[in-house]
């Protein structure tokens, strides 16, 4: 089983102030996805899940910048930055 580390995005999202964040994840991953967003209910912030296509942390939806979205979280089976 992946773990997600929800305890780091959060910390992400309180730090930056975010108020739109949008989750990507691989369609392995996708079926958790409403789980790990549950989690981030919390943080105060709108939490959009991104269910298109997500070929790794370099495939970000086109249209993100006009939608007021603030922070981008792609979740994947590696670690960057």
């Amino acid at each position: 089983m992946y773990i997600v580390d929800t305890d780091k995005i959060i910390r992400e999202i309180q730090t930056s102030g975010a108020k739109r964040v949008l989750l990507q994840f691989p369609d392995g991953l996708k079926p958790r996805a409403v789980e790990i967003a549950r989690k981030l209910k919390g943080t105060g912030a709108e939490i959009i899940i991104w269910a298109g296509s997500n070929f790794g942390g370099c495939d970000i939806p086109f249209y993100v910048d006009s939608q007021g979205v603030d922070l981008i979280v792609n979740i994947g089976h590696s670690e960057f930055g």
